[in-house]
């Protein structure tokens, strides 16, 4: 096979999963994209769901959207953040589609009546679609992390792939290996036998590492570093320290420090010959550890339990309020926690509300109670998805005086249904990858806050939802003072509402979250900690 001009960078952990293999992945990319070379990474999930899509957040974190409308994995979050690359759906591979690609084929014939198999079968589709990203764009690295550990039933189609890209990609590959050097307090001493029997695991398939990144509590000297080297054949200066950091955004940092760029560059058959520009991402990294002020605000969600549920938010908090060069201090509060009764106690000190999206109706009173006190004390609200519904609904009971008033996800015979089920969701019975997916055009009204904060009035945004602000009661709204400031002119979908007379009351139907990077912070983020920080208490 001919040498490939695309170098190939696999990224397999080991001894326990939540390692953070993404954040490695995207770390490395972020090396070499701030070296001038074209990077994209790409996940594969050995779980059999054809996308999270269906999947509670509680099993699996949020539900990252692409442009493309690809419900993925959360990682993919981590690589656009980092990199400023967008991701599409072969930026994300699962075993669902995998199977589900190859059962069609067969019932289609194309196999020729052969007797379908793991091994070609199923390997040799995981390895066109890692090979697709290639034939979308010119890429100088694809790095492709697997999911789960090494040595799970559901991953070994993965590593039997890619271990035979391996051999035919011949020098244009790599293996990265993500493992842990557990510190066992009673003994006082670092432990490499997880490593090291991580590292057996993955030779028993037929894979050695050429890197070993080794997450640990505590500094690894020389002396542990030479051992992991001897016992796992890997040279000494591939053996890379991944201590634990204060935030994520520190991990390239260290990860130059460590030279994991340039040992992948040695091992790949490249030139040292580039700098690393990271002036922009040290600046970032400065004014996070350095805030001259701060802000309190409260999340309310109804799985707070598992932050992950809402990593895009919390990240797109952390990116608005450098940009404010402020610390937002974020308490999360679950929705059914709040009622009438407690609204002030728990939200009168502080300096914004953010009422996060989801899905059913658990916990939508406690949004509603939460929102109500906020408008009428005059406290900066922004609502994604459901907490803008949320404040359609809040409005319409307290406001309009339609006390029946809700959206027809929670009560299909309501006597106010001002949110509604989408004209063309209405013969949809299938749940996975059937909603409004994706971006979409939005026009802004001028001057209004969404308008001052983007300063333009066409936008482009993803979405994920099935229910729409029922524009038979728009007049009355508007009438009534809450006025839709963006609309998709192609459906005449209410994509933005707000109340004027408040300082900074904003739902969007949309998911800003997904679109806001370290280096371009997303403007409705910005502007909502900027509120907040003029709301001070």
């Amino acid at each position: 096979m001919s040498k490939s001009p695309i170098k190939y960078i696999f990224v397999t952990g080991g001894v326990t999963s939540s390692l953070g293999k993404g954040i490695i992945a995207a770390s490395l990319g972020k090396l070499l994209t701030a070296r001038g070379y074209s990077v994209t990474i790409q996940k594969l999930d050995p779980y059999i769901n054809i996308d999270p899509g269906t999947m509670n957040p509680y099993e699996h974190g949020e539900c990252y959207v692409t442009d493309d409308g690809a419900e993925t994995d959360l990682d993919l979050g981590h690589y656009e953040r980092f990199l400023d690359n967008k991701t599409s759906q072969a930026n994300n591979v699962t075993t669902g589609r995998i199977y589900q690609t190859v059962i069609n084929k067969e019932r289609n014939g194309d196999y020729l009546g052969k007797t379908i198999q793991i091994i070609p079968h199923i390997t040799d589709e995981i390895k066109r679609r890692i090979k697709l990203l290639e034939q979308i764009k010119k890429y100088d690295f694809i790095i492709t992390e697997i999911g789960g550990t090494v040595g799970d039933i559901e991953s070994l189609p993965y590593i039997e792939a890619v271990r035979q890209l391996k051999w035919e990609l011949n020098d244009d590959a790599l293996f990265i290996h993500l493992t842990l050097i557990p510190y066992l307090t009673a003994a006082k001493e670092l432990k490499t036998k997880p490593t090291q029997h991580s590292v057996k695991t993955l030779l028993e398939s037929g894979i050695q590492p050429d890197i070993l990144v080794c997450r640990t509590e505590h500094h690894l000297n020389s002396d542990i570093k030479r051992k992991i080297a001897r016992f796992c054949n890997v040279e000494n200066d591939s053996v890379i320290e991944s201590i634990d950091a204060n935030t994520i955004y520190e991990v390239p940092l260290l990860m130059q420090k460590e030279g994991l760029d340039k040992v992948v560059l040695r091992k790949l058959g490249l030139e040292d010959n580039t700098e690393v520009e990271l002036k922009k991402w040290q600046t970032f990294l400065d004014k996070l550890q350095n805030p001259s002020r701060e802000i309190n605000i409260v999340l309310v969600g109804k799985y707070v339990e598992l932050q992950d549920a809402y990593k895009s938010i919390s990240e797109s908090i952390i990116h608005a309020g450098v940009e404010n060069e402020c610390k937002v201090n974020v308490e999360w509060i679950h929705a059914e926690e709040i009622n009438k009764e407690n609204a002030s106690s728990l939200l009168s000190d502080k300096d914004g509300l953010l009422v996060a999206p989801g899905f059913g109706d658990r916990g939508m009173n406690g949004k509603i109670d939460a929102i109500q006190f906020v408008r009428e004390n005059n406290i900066p609200f922004l609502g994604i998805c459901l907490g803008m519904q949320s404040a359609v609904i809040e409005y319409a009971r307290n406001v309009l005086g339609h006390t029946d008033a809700n959206s027809t996800e929670m009560n299909e015979e309501s006597s106010a249904p001002v949110i509604n089920l989408m004209e063309q969701q209405k013969e949809i019975t299938q749940k996975g990858g059937t909603m409004r997916l994706g971006t979409y055009d939005c026009n802004l009204t001028k001057d209004s806050k969404a308008y001052n904060s983007y300063l333009k009035e066409d936008i482009k945004e993803r979405h994920r939802h099935r229910f729409e602000f029922n524009n038979e009661y728009l007049n009355e709204f508007e009438t009534a003072g809450m006025i839709a400031t963006g609309k998709n002119k192609e459906n005449n979908l209410v994509e933005v509402v707000e109340i004027p007379t408040h300082p900074w009351f904003v739902g969007v139907q949309f998911h800003p979250e997904y679109k806001s990077t370290v280096s371009n912070p997303h403007p409705l983020f910005v502007g909502f900690i900027n509120a907040c920080l003029q709301n001070k208490k």
